[in-house]
């Protein structure tokens, strides 16, 4: 049978992964496959680059809208990323008739559902699993395997850049701003780092995640996000000493109220596996009603990984390439006719229990009004350490710091008892507030 012809746009660091697999496991795809997969034909601003990557017989242009007219590509594969020309590209290899492999999660969160309901009408498929920690198979766990289930959670380590500097931060007691630097030196963190550090990679992933585990549609706009440009390395460090570690985590649940989908640090007890991913990998938790709890682990990005899934992708699409358009794995794992209406709850609405740090005045009293006020509003303490005013602030140091855990309490409620807190004379900083995330 002819090998299926594919065009590549974008030739980076994944596209020479993909070029390098697909070269050096060609027999073994082509078996899986059913038939050869050969790139035939690449765009790239930079052509030279692209020549060193694609190697004799390949055709390089600069303009990707060359390959899209291509009546012999099957395939498109968008490796460009961002929001803005990659959507352009994206639907009009749709509207050629061509399906579409892509890594750009930005693109899928914000601009989904207009992308998933385009390929729907014209019959191609859209394949993403590269979009959401690289190489491990998480999409394909979501949309079949866990099939059976009725998802209940979800959280996950979805982006390595943060992963690595908390594990830097938590063993070598070193503060955020001397390890971004050390991340940017090493590669594990881009010039301009905003994207992880603040939160939006991890928000665009779980947002995927969420509507394939729950059946609605992409809305990212909905997500709750923070970033660890705030974590401080005694928070770390007094986490540890309570039995907990630190992690960026990605979560969305299923709740009689709706679904929670929101990114930020949170205390994970320490004798979870989750607890123990360490430097920049990549780990995912999903809790089902029948399977119970399953872990997906592994490299998050990366050349080969990376391009690990987008072949994934290309042998799927090769073995559906000719199936009927209805009987093929919809999109997000659901037929689109039956998608869920359950509301994104705002954060205010969340259920979950806190650290709470408070710098105060080593003076009796605080305590029992500080407990006090937590009491008035319903909230119950798990656990208090109160560190001596020396260890904090030297001898003869005036203030402590006052480290509570509460059981689960409702966000906004939180958000109420934090402001009178805040009021408070003898509380002498602003109350660093972490969620708390036993994952059981």
């Amino acid at each position: 049978m002819k090998p299926i012809q594919v065009g590549l746009l974008g030739a980076g660091t994944v596209g020479s992964g993909t070029f390098k697999v697909l070269l050096r496991n060609q027999e073994e795809i082509k078996r899986r496959a059913g038939r050869g997969i050969e790139i035939t034909m690449v765009a790239d601003l930079d052509q030279a680059r692209a020549r060193e990557v694609a190697g004799e017989g390949v055709r390089v242009v600069a303009d990707a809208r060359e390959v899209i007219a291509n009546p012999d590509i099957d395939i498109v594969i968008e490796l460009i990323g961002g929001y803005g020309i990659a959507k352009q590209l994206v639907l009009e290899a749709i509207a050629a008739g061509k399906h579409v492999v892509t890594a750009n999660k930005a693109l899928l969160a914000v601009h989904g559902t207009e992308i998933f309901a385009a390929a729907h009408a014209k019959g191609v498929m859209v394949a993403f699993e590269a979009a959401v920690a690289g190489g491990i198979p998480i999409i394909k766990a979501l949309r079949e395997g866990l099939t059976a289930n009725s998802i209940q959670w979800l959280a996950g380590i979805i982006n390595g850049t943060t992963n690595f500097i908390l594990s830097e931060m938590r063993d070598k007691g070193l503060d955020f701003a001397t390890v971004l630097k050390e991340a940017q030196r090493l590669g594990y963190a881009e010039a301009d780092p905003t994207f992880d550090i603040e939160g939006v990679d991890a928000g665009h992933k779980v947002t995927l995640m969420s509507a394939i585990a729950f059946g609605i549609p992409v809305q990212f706009d909905k997500a709750h996000i923070e970033g660890i440009t705030k974590l401080a390395a005694q928070d770390i460090k007094y986490a540890e000493q309570l039995g907990y570690r630190i992690k960026l985590l990605g979560i969305t649940k299923r709740t009689a109220q709706g679904v929670e989908l929101r990114v930020h640090p949170s205390l994970v007890p320490s004798k979870r596996l989750l607890a123990n991913v360490e430097g920049a990998m990549n780990a995912v938790v999903v809790h089902g009603d029948a399977v119970g709890t399953t872990l997906y682990y592994g490299k998050g990005a990366g050349s080969e990984p990376t391009a690990s899934a987008v072949i994934a992708d290309l042998v799927d699409i090769t073995r559906l390439h000719t199936a009927d358009a209805a009987h093929r794995v919809p999109h997000l794992a659901f037929h689109p006719d039956a998608m869920s209406d359950l509301k994104v709850l705002p954060m205010t609405e969340v259920v979950t229990s806190y650290y709470l740090r408070l710098r105060v005045a080593d003076q009796a009293g605080v305590l029992a009004k500080v407990t006090g006020l937590l009491a008035t509003a319903g909230i119950s303490i798990d656990a208090v350490l109160q560190r001596e005013a020396d260890e904090v602030g030297g001898e003869g140091s005036t203030q402590t710091d006052l480290i509570i855990l509460t059981h689960d309490a409702r966000e906004g409620t939180v958000n109420d008892v934090l402001a009178e807190l805040q009021a408070l004379p003898t509380v002498l900083q602003p109350i660093v507030r972490i969620r708390k995330e036993e994952l059981s």
